[in-house]
């Protein structure tokens, strides 16, 4: 069971609610703050990283302690991001699909 969460007024499935080995597709990235409505910059640059629409994700791992950080894998490329990271990132979780 995913928890969703609102933002910007519609139920979303968030990065960093993914289980280990479970992969899904990006649907959006949250671009802007919600109590201040200015730009994120780091929304800015996960998608300048490739973060994007469209975009198969697999959490590859997750931290000890409140699963922080989350190791996160885009084709052959590995990023450790914060939890507050990843849940910018909206997500399809890809159900019954192996990673």
């Amino acid at each position: 069971m995913y928890t969703s969460k609102k933002g910007l007024g519609s139920d979303a499935v968030r990065l960093s609610a993914l289980k280990v080995k479970q992969a899904a597709t990006i649907t959006k990235v949250n671009r802007i703050e919600v109590e201040s409505e200015q730009q994120d910059l780091v929304a800015i640059r996960l998608e300048s990283l490739g973060f994007v629409p469209g975009t198969r994700v697999e959490v590859i791992t997750k931290g000890v302690f409140g699963g922080d950080p989350i190791l996160i894998q885009i084709g052959f490329t590995r990023f450790a991001l914060r939890k507050a990271e990843a849940e910018k990132i909206e997500i399809q979780v890809e159900e019954g699909v192996p990673a």
